[in-house]
């Protein structure tokens, strides 16, 4: 099980990058096989470039700091 406190604490390391473009990330769930669903705020929720940012960003950042972690979704 993926601990949510952990990923809670990422997500805040990744904010300030996040807000430096007017968006933002919200923890919505995780799945019990190790899926975190996200919701992307502000500018990145209409950003064409979002999901780039979720997959080569976001994921890429919870999956080697938060053990568990096996993929990240946009809700």
């Amino acid at each position: 099980m993926v601990d949510r406190e952990k990923v809670e604490s990422a997500l805040n390391q990744m904010r300030p990058a996040l807000m430096r473009d007017g968006g933002n990330v919200e923890l919505v769930d995780i799945t019990d096989d190790g899926v975190v669903k996200v919701k992307l705020l502000g500018a990145c929720g209409s950003c064409p470039m979002s999901i780039m940012t979720l997959k080569g960003g976001i994921e890429v950042e919870l999956r080697r700091g938060v053990p568990g972690v096996k993929a990240v979704e946009a809700v």
